[in-house]
């Protein structure tokens, strides 16, 4: 990566308002240092100092590789295209996963993640409170989840006003309630390991608690093509016109993926019944909030799939209200982002269950990985594992189911008088085993 920023103290004997500066292509750079020096007002010089090194690579970086909507993202650009450019870096340059959550980001380490991937997300922040209150930032903090922020005075039950007893004298139930950060990017300590999700029934209970709240043929439909296609929840609900119409079958459609900004580099498929209930939405429901009443043979090719009930373009925001409010109806505890753990987990037992041989098994496995467009082919393997492991106790519940009937059979030759000793053969069935070699290397471990 070509340094571009750089900084340099103030030299001895010169005067100056400024300890340090900031250069950017040998020239000042303003923002940078005058965080730095809002920072030593705040906190102490080492701190300011470590702020300012996990800084600079993020900037020249945004300067190098960075991209949103074919443009290099600038700091100063608003709230949601730092956001993008944020998670790009967390995912490209420091080796992590981000996981889309509610109204904020997961971040998860990897084995190949940087150590100082904290110190980064807490130093950005504080640089863009700076700017805030330095007045040189024009839009609301983008490493600050604001949902978080209106619900942190909420009502938790305490007595407004009241200071609360001590624990000592046991008249108050303890106050577990613990504020969680504010963040847009909360980082977990624990490495990301992928949700094994095995219930085969899941999309239909799902389908079921939308229907007890009334799910319109819109929702009905984004949830369908969740659990059938495996993306993610922003992939289908900002799918357009011309994303279904380019496909040569109407079972699929193409959509972006994280990271592509916009970029259409994947294809989402599903089920005849699904396309029969999409085209069915279009026609009617959606045609009824278009602004001119178009059915699809009409709509041209930048029209977004799904409308909001005022004609505007649908957003994931909206549509998780009506997903939320079902699974709260039903108490279910269930992230949208497990859908397509459902899809991957329910894809692999198939390859697994179908496939005649190895070499077809890993056939089909290279195509799920190249369908999901996952960036690190290894996301596989703990799906595999999985699987392996289930593979293993139905080899051994059937040792255990046989031993049973073996030993039923025993029985009944024992209450059969006439039935002649029953012989031992171990040593010609050990002398038989001897010919094969992967049995015979299996026993020698076992000494």
């Amino acid at each position: 990566m070509c340094v571009k920023y750089y900084y340099r103290y103030c030299p001895e004997g010169t005067e100056s308002r400024y300890e340090l500066l900031v250069f950017h292509k040998n020239g000042p750079f303003l923002p940078l240092t005058d965080y730095y020096h809002d920072c030593i007002g705040r906190n102490d010089k080492s701190t300011a100092i470590s702020y300012l090194n996990n800084l600079i690579p993020f900037f020249n970086w945004l300067d190098e590789y960075s991209s949103y909507h074919g443009k290099r993202v600038q700091w100063d650009d608003n709230q949601e295209i730092i956001r993008v450019a944020v998670e790009d870096y967390l995912m490209n340059e420091m080796y992590c996963k981000v996981r889309e959550k509610d109204s904020f980001r997961f971040v998860n380490k990897t084995n190949k993640s940087i150590k100082t991937v904290s110190c980064f997300l807490s130093a950005l922040k504080s640089f863009y409170k700076s700017l805030i209150r330095l007045k040189k930032y024009n839009y609301s903090n983008p490493m600050i989840d604001s949902y978080a922020i209106l619900n942190e005075h909420k009502n938790e039950g305490v007595r407004k006003d009241k200071p609360r007893m001590p624990s000592e004298a046991g008249t108050e139930e303890p106050n577990s309630t613990r504020r969680l950060t504010d963040s847009y990017f909360k980082l977990i300590n624990d490495e990301w390991q992928p949700e094994i999700i095995g219930d085969k029934f899941l999309p239909f209970e799902v389908y079921r608690a939308g229907k007890k709240v009334n799910w319109s043929l819109r929702e009905q439909v984004i949830a369908h093509m969740l659990f059938e296609g495996g993306s993610r929840a922003s992939e289908v609900i900002e799918l357009t016109i011309g994303d279904y119409r380019v496909r040569k079958s109407f079972q699929e459609a193409e959509t972006f993926n994280k990271g592509s900004h916009g970029k259409r580099v994947k294809f989402i498929r599903f089920s005849k019944d699904t396309t029969k209930l999409l085209m069915k939405y279009i026609n009617k429901e959606r045609a009824k909030y278009d602004e001119f009443q178009r059915t699809f043979d009409k709509l041209p090719n930048d029209a977004p799939v799904f409308l909001s009930a005022v004609g505007t373009p649908f957003t994931r925001q909206s549509w998780y209200y009506h997903w939320k409010k079902a699974m709260d109806k039903c108490e279910m505890k269930l992230n949208p982002h497990k859908t397509r753990h459902w899809f991957v987990t329910t894809s692999i037992r198939e390859i697994y269950e179908t496939s005649k041989t190895d070499a077809e098994i890993t056939i089909r496995k290279n195509q799920l990985i190249q369908y999901m467009k996952w960036r690190n082919k290894d996301t596989i393997q703990v799906y595999e594992h999985y699987f392996d492991e289930g593979r293993q106790r139905e080899t051994h519940n059937q040792m255990l189911e046989n031993m049973k009937k073996s030993e039923e059979e025993y029985l009944k030759q024992k209450k059969n008088k006439k039935t002649k000793k029953t012989t031992l053969t171990v040593m010609e069935s050990v002398q038989k085993m001897e010919q094969d070699e992967d049995i015979r290397e299996l026993f020698e471990g076992l000494e």
